[in-house]
């Protein structure tokens, strides 16, 4: 994800996101969010239902130690979530496979003989 979306992300969400500056050894957000920028919608969205579900119950926010794209669908791995939040990052994830990865249009999951993709008609060969 570009730089310029990401620096919209951080500032908004800095207790999801206070350990990308961590080493290598604790977290891998020091890669940053290793998705195309069609998600960025998706993460948002995911982000304020993760503040609006540690407020219902009370607890602190889980942190992002990893964000990327896997297998066609996004993959938001964190620390410190409730089985609640983890069924709203589940059901992110399963969303991420209808979105295009570069513009967030409506998609769908294609293979190209070996990496599968999430991609909308206008994008599907890149």
């Amino acid at each position: 994800m570009k730089k310029q979306l990401t620096s919209k992300l951080y500032p908004r969400f800095p207790d999801i996101f206070k350990v990308r500056s961590k080493p290598l050894t604790e977290s891998l957000m020091a890669f940053g969010l290793q998705c195309g920028d069609g998600w960025f919608d998706l993460i948002h969205e995911l982000c304020e239902d993760l503040e609006r579900q540690a407020a219902l119950d009370d607890v602190p926010l889980p942190e992002a130690v990893q964000i990327k794209e896997k297998i066609g669908g996004l993959r938001f791995y964190v620390g410190g979530a409730t089985q609640a939040m983890l069924d709203l990052i589940y059901e992110a994830e399963m969303r991420s496979e209808t979105v295009c990865e570069i513009c967030g249009d409506l998609a769908e999951r294609l293979s190209d003989g070996g990496w599968i993709k999430t991609r909308c008609k206008e994008h599907q060969d890149d």
